[in-house]
């Protein structure tokens, strides 16, 4: 029979476990951990999300950030490319050709070498999954070319190495497909490797011995997904977390007060906010657009629910991207009155029943967002009660993040609420290319696009004209604030919660690594 911390983690992979049943088993665990635990023990890292999938095109990451996989390319903490598996690589003149030089010895988790041939197959199937940033670069072909991997373009893509540096493209090894390229297992050539996987919820590491770089100072690493936010913070004030991520803000704010926990923190370049669909026949007036902007009262929000007034979001781009972010930019302020004139101007006058109405008709939106970041629901809650001071009726709808990219797709999504991180290619462009182009994406625009806009992320993308990207970018980011796609409401910080027993987490402001090679047991 399982006792102490293992019974605790098998009944952690319980769905709807109580808060109050958490609470018993982690004092319970906790007294066992502080009596016998040692150092070699695994490390514990709990956060809230869930593996549904192997594909590094749908995965999100989930395995670069625990350092199993390699990408080509890799990036610092300001975005700057640094080498990956690729040592170096070099473009032609005409921009046409790229040849990335492999590192030399490199193998993977199985043993076998890492070759150009192995690579170049791994981005072939990556640049065959829709709506992968490798998809929408201009490829004509990928091939080995001697020790290198060469990638050949039917147009110019200034921001390709940026592209190679996206967890979609992490190279695993030809053992992890099966006979029609689906990915059946990871094995990777990171500084850890798989040793156990249980989807959804269950990941072992253990240390690669063959790993070319710094070995890492523990060895074993459990990452156990928990979905409820306050179950994630008594595992962490309890010992049974060493590393936690996605705390809620009043969580977080208690166990900052108590002073007995390492808290990291890192500004990301994220920014939550609204998806808009611009082809609704309501949505589709941008003084509605505005009119909704200035219902938000983001200060309030970022104060009281997100215990951070400096994450309230004046512009689209947080200053953490300081290429983008635009100092001289008009602010998006709270302008109840201002809301409601745009409104009226639109069409639209109160009802007997307090809610606006035209030709017949209630002005009521339904806003879809998912629990899998703790403080979108709340800030759900609070934007729903800031509509309805409008006369508008918000309905919220809490389900799964996938709901938010179908409703793009089948054009039935009116609202959605989200994060969004436009430096998951270090180079920021090629999301907005993404986000913002004729067709709009699932985490990006919906029934709209700015011809002009377009054209500046075309001509910024095609390295063709390079003399004033500066003005591209304060270009851009003029319509997206003038004409609201997406509505911006909060930066964000992100936060991880760690234990006494280990020390040196730095968080990655790109969200590529977890860096948990970094950590070593507290002395």
């Amino acid at each position: 029979m399982q006792k102490g911390p293992e019974m605790f983690w098998r009944k952690m992979r319980m769905a709807g476990a109580s808060v109050t049943a958490v609470a018993v088993l982690a004092a319970c665990a906790g007294e066992g951990a502080r009596s016998n635990e040692a150092p070699q023990q695994p490390l514990k890292v709990v956060g809230q999300f869930e593996l549904h999938s192997l594909d590094p095109s749908t995965s999100g990451g989930f395995f670069t950030r625990l350092q199993v996989a390699e990408t080509l390319v890799d990036a610092d903490a300001q975005g700057a490319l640094q080498p990956g598996l690729a040592t170096d690589w070099e473009v032609s003149t005409d921009g046409l050709t790229w040849r990335f030089h492999l590192r030399p010895g490199a193998l993977f988790h199985d043993g076998t070498p890492v070759t150009a041939d192995s690579v170049a197959a791994a981005l072939g199937s990556a640049r065959s999954k829709g709506g992968t940033p490798l998809a929408t670069v201009p490829v004509h072909a990928i091939t080995a070319d001697g020790e290198a991997v060469r990638v050949d373009l039917a147009q110019p893509f200034a921001p390709l190495a940026a592209v190679l540096a996206h967890t979609s493209t992490q190279v695993l090894a030809p053992r992890s497909y099966g006979s029609d390229r689906a990915v059946t297992g990871i094995v990777g050539s990171g500084p850890y490797r798989v040793k156990r996987l249980e989807p959804p919820a269950t990941v072992e590491l253990t240390a690669f011995e063959q790993w070319q770089g710094q070995k890492p100072a523990i060895t074993e690493v459990n990452y156990q997904s928990v979905g409820r936010s306050e179950s994630r913070a008594l595992m962490a004030e309890s010992g049974q977390a060493d590393v936690t991520f996605g705390m809620d803000p009043t969580s977080l704010q208690r166990l900052k007060q108590a002073g007995k926990l390492t808290i990291a923190d890192v500004t990301l370049p994220r920014t939550i906010l609204l998806k808009i669909n611009a082809g609704h026949d309501v949505l589709g007036d941008i003084r509605v657009r505005r009119a909704l902007s200035m219902a938000l009262d983001r200060g309030s929000m970022a104060t009281a629910l997100l215990r951070d007034p400096e994450m309230a979001a004046t512009q689209l781009f947080p200053p953490s991207l300081p290429e983008w972010h635009q100092d001289t930019l008009t602010p998006l302020a709270h302008d109840p009155s201002g809301a409601r004139m745009l409104l009226a101007e639109a069409g639209w006058t109160p009802g007997s029943n307090g809610i606006l109405e035209r030709n017949g008709r209630n002005f009521s939106l339904t806003l879809r967002t998912f629990p899998d970041r703790p403080e979108l629901p709340i800030l759900a809650t609070a934007i729903q009660a800031q509509l309805k001071e409008l006369g508008i009726a918000l309905d919220v709808k809490v389900g799964n993040s996938s709901e938010i990219p179908a409703g793009h797709q089948d054009g039935s999504l009116e609202l959605g609420l989200y994060a969004r991180n436009y430096a998951l290619v270090p180079d920021a462009l090629v999301t907005l290319a993404e986000d913002f182009g004729p067709d709009g994406a699932d985490y990006g625009a919906m029934g709209w696009n700015n011809p002009v806009l377009m054209s500046t992320l075309n001509t910024m993308t095609s390295g063709t004209d390079t003399s004033d990207l500066v003005e591209g970018r304060r270009q851009v980011t003029d319509i997206l604030q003038s004409e609201l796609p997406v509505i911006p409401v909060a930066w964000y910080r992100q936060s991880a919660v760690l234990s006494q027993r280990v020390e040196g987490l730095a968080l990655d402001p790109l969200e590529r690594s977890w860096r948990l090679t970094e950590l070593t047991w507290a002395k």
